[in-house]
């Protein structure tokens, strides 16, 4: 009897606060008026975005240094959680792990750079000369597509290359010696306080958030972390291993150049669906210049099986379900992180966009299945 009582007052005050209170109300109670409503919210979350966006973008040199700090923690913070249950007090574990990393990244980069540094010139003229036999190929080739056609597609290729919004790039801002040196310092001890106090952080920022949602935050931070932890490093074991699968090929085949178009190759798998692809056909242009058509094939042909083996087993098996994008989403969002950020941006896109489809995701209840299934204490019929 209570109950029935309780629920006729909750829908009495449910419906007294859906009737219009004056002609003004009423204007905004109908259909037009609650889609002018939605609108407006629609327009003013566009406006919110779009003015964080610009804002991000003027301060580049510390939002770029300070995402890929936080990137990089998530990936090794597992580390330092294992030397701290085996015993290790926390500052050594966190120095243990930073300089670890340091030296690692250190030495890749610097190795990296004098591999492509010191056979730069001779890549590009291979490449150029690649693309010139390429283009008499097809030139000559059986189909309905003329020099000028050709000339006029790679002139549009080139504008756009170098126009002003691809140049707008989140480099710009680093373009000088001492804004890179301020840059990776920043990083650097942005990346150690995260190592070691990450958690204080994420508290701190938890108080900010109202009771009733704090469960969720949570849950939505730790698993948000865990994606960008596994993301980085099953992004680097399939590019790793693309680089070493075709670097061999390229040896084998005894192709110039093989050690800075594997490099090439594995930088370029750190940007999803096309960087290693376009590495791979700059490595077939060389091989084309260098040993023939028929080399050059064999480099195409061990790109797309390098290509199906990272997509069906590598990617299954290292990453998992991490980062659960549909490859138009991807696509979409290296487009947006490329224009907005350049190489830098396309890099750190798929990892954003993965992390806000999880706090989506856990904010709103969904999951993999649907909706949540969660007990909702039942109100009042509206």
């Amino acid at each position: 009897m209570a109950l029935t009582t309780r629920r006729r007052q909750l829908l009495e005050a449910h419906q007294s606060r859906r009737r219009p209170a004056s002609s003004d109300a009423g204007l905004w109670s109908d259909g037009l008026g609650r889609t002018a409503t939605r609108s407006a919210q629609i327009l003013l979350t566009l406006a919110l975005a779009t003015v964080s966006v610009y804002v991000m973008l003027q301060l580049q040199l510390v939002v770029i240094p300070l995402l890929i700090a936080l990137i990089l923690a998530a990936a090794v913070y597992p580390v330092v959680g294992k030397l701290r249950n085996l015993g290790w007090p926390s500052p050594l574990a966190t120095s243990v792990t930073f300089l670890g990393l340091l030296v690692v990244l250190g030495g890749v980069i610097t190795g990296m750079v004098f591999a492509v540094r010191s056979e730069a010139d001779e890549l590009v003229q291979q490449a150029t000369q690649g693309w010139t036999q390429l283009q008499a190929f097809i030139a000559e080739f059986p189909l309905p597509v003329s020099q000028a056609q050709i000339d006029e597609a790679l002139a549009g290729i080139v504008d756009f290359l170098t126009s002003s919004s691809a140049r707008r790039s989140a480099l710009s801002g680093l373009s000088t010696a001492a804004e890179v040196v301020t840059g990776a310092v920043l990083m650097a001890v942005v990346l150690f306080y995260f190592l070691k106090d990450g958690d204080r952080i994420w508290s701190f920022l938890l108080r900010w958030v109202p009771a009733r949602r704090r469960g969720k935050m949570q849950k939505a931070g730790a698993q948000a972390m865990d994606v960008l932890g596994s993301y980085v490093r099953g992004t680097a074991i399939v590019a790793a291993v693309d680089a070493v699968v075709i670097g061999l090929a390229l040896l084998i085949l005894q192709v110039p150049l093989a050690l800075p178009l594997a490099v090439l190759i594995f930088i370029g798998g750190f940007i999803p669906i096309v960087g290693a692809t376009i590495a791979g056909v700059l490595a077939a242009l060389v091989a084309l210049v260098a040993n023939g058509p028929v080399a050059a094939l064999v480099v195409i042909a061990v790109v797309i099986a390098v290509n199906q083996l990272e997509g069906n087993l590598l990617q299954p098996v290292v990453m998992g379900r991490s980062v659960s994008l549909h490859s138009l989403v991807i696509l979409l969002a290296l487009a947006a992180g490329t224009i907005l950020g350049g190489i830098i941006g396309g890099i750190l896109a798929v990892p954003i966009a993965a992390v806000g489809w999880v706090i989506i995701r856990v904010m709103s209840g969904y999951t993999e299945d649907g909706p949540a299934t969660e007990p909702v204490e039942k109100t009042a019929v509206g």
